[in-house]
């Protein structure tokens, strides 16, 4: 099987990849023949005891003259908080923006932390405390920095992990670190769940998406017109694409008419059908549906 990737196409089409595994690169060989372009690999919480240039140096040897790409590298923890694993979180992220260099990619990306149980606002002098010299770091060595749009659960009023995730949040972000490598790894799916319409923030927005997540979302409408949101039943399921109620052809399509260059990276084990034994039945019928809506390069003639 060929799998040299069109090197011409500007967004690829990948998914992600724990790094907590015991051997993502095994991982990644076993998984590429399906045609994945690119991997996001992602730590939870912290580095532990994966030494960063082996890593990279495993999974660059099976990706050797293939053309697939490390989109990008992300951390997601909490390090705006105090405890041993959030100060970790906060020194492995110094870490990892030191070494996205060894994975080919200038993309570090994840959770901005929360002050827990605090708003929003409440949380923003922290994150600009630990940030800014994130954002600098980052900044002098050519990386850039995604924050995820997930809520993890929280609100405007208080949570765990995250702020990231709405638009007037992001503004917060930016006014407090005004530095152009500061930006989004966004997906429809977080804006979705909250009953909010994805595409107009992701016109607004699009020059500082760095990073995209491939991960939809399912509404039961009939179940919010009687239920409502905080009812006895669920109104919204987190989907693989493919199987939810985005129009991905009209996301690419935005994205391309941004000058988007970079990965949509499939974020799996969240469908609620497509899991278990058929996770990656789910993630392969994402990829080439991202494809097809993405369409194939193909070069003009070359006329006189």
């Amino acid at each position: 099987m060929n799998l040299k990737v069109n090197e011409k196409e500007k967004i690829k089409i990948g998914t992600l990849v724990s790094a907590n595994q015991k051997d993502p690169a095994e991982y990644i060989r076993q998984i590429m023949i399906h045609g994945f372009e690119s991997f996001s690999i992602t730590f939870w919480q912290k580095i532990g005891d994966k030494n960063l240039k082996k890593l990279a140096d495993e999974i660059k040897k099976v990706l050797d003259g293939t053309g697939i790409v490390i989109s990008s590298i992300g951390i997601f923890g909490n390090p705006l908080e105090t405890s041993e694993i959030d100060k970790q979180t906060a020194k492995d992220w110094a870490k990892i923006i030191d070494n996205a260099h060894l994975f080919g990619t200038d993309i570090v990306a994840g959770f901005t932390g929360r002050v827990r149980g605090k708003s929003i606002p409440d949380s923003i002098p922290r994150f600009k405390k630990i940030f800014e010299p994130l954002a600098k770091r980052a900044k002098d060595k050519g990386v850039r920095i995604a924050f995820e749009n997930c809520d993890m659960g929280g609100s405007w009023q208080s949570g765990d992990w995250n702020i990231a995730h709405t638009p007037p949040a992001w503004e917060m972000i930016f006014d407090a670190i005004p530095f152009d490598n500061i930006g989004l790894e966004w997906e429809p799916c977080h804006q979705m769940v909250k009953l909010i319409d994805p595409m107009p923030q992701l016109r607004k927005y699009a020059k500082k998406i760095f990073h995209i997540h491939g991960k939809d979302a399912t509404i039961y409408w009939d179940v919010v017109k009687e239920y409502g949101i905080l009812g006895p039943k669920p109104f919204a399921f987190h989907r693989t694409p493919g199987f939810g109620d985005s129009n991905w052809t009209n996301i690419i399509s935005e994205l391309r008419a941004a000058n988007y260059s970079g990965s949509i990276d499939i974020e799996g084990w969240h469908d609620p059908v497509y899991r278990g034994e058929l996770e990656m039945t789910g993630q392969v019928h994402a990829l080439n549906y991202l494809k097809k809506c993405r369409a194939t390069f193909v070069d003009n003639p070359n006329v006189p």
